[in-house]
């Protein structure tokens, strides 16, 4: 998974969310950078704007249902970059744990 990270953050398909996200799915880290339920409620606001403009916007929709469905695991409170636990579940895949913590010298 490294490996592959380091290809696509250095092609065309890299983004900014992908370069700073994937390295805390892939340490199994989840601290909040941006909470999934920030991400439900500013997706929302943009869907209710749209829908008042009659301006569709499927991908848009897509992701917030995407974040909905995460949230209804327990995990609001979790970095946005936990959506990946969404389709971890549903691929039955097992994702990278966190390292364990580094134990003080006695």
């Amino acid at each position: 998974p490294r490996q592959l990270y380091e290809v696509i953050c250095n092609s065309a398909g890299m983004s900014w969310m992908f370069e700073n996200r994937v390295p805390h799915i892939l340490d199994g880290d989840y601290t909040p950078l941006s909470a999934v339920n920030i991400f439900i409620k500013d997706l929302g606001i943009v869907l209710d704007a749209a829908r008042q403009l009659k301006f569709p916007l499927p991908l848009a929709a897509a992701a917030h249902q995407l974040y909905l469905a995460t949230a209804a695991m327990g995990l609001g409170a979790e970095d946005d970059s936990a959506v990946v636990k969404y389709y971890a579940q549903l691929a039955g895949i097992e994702l990278p744990a966190p390292a364990p913590a580094a134990q003080a010298p006695a």
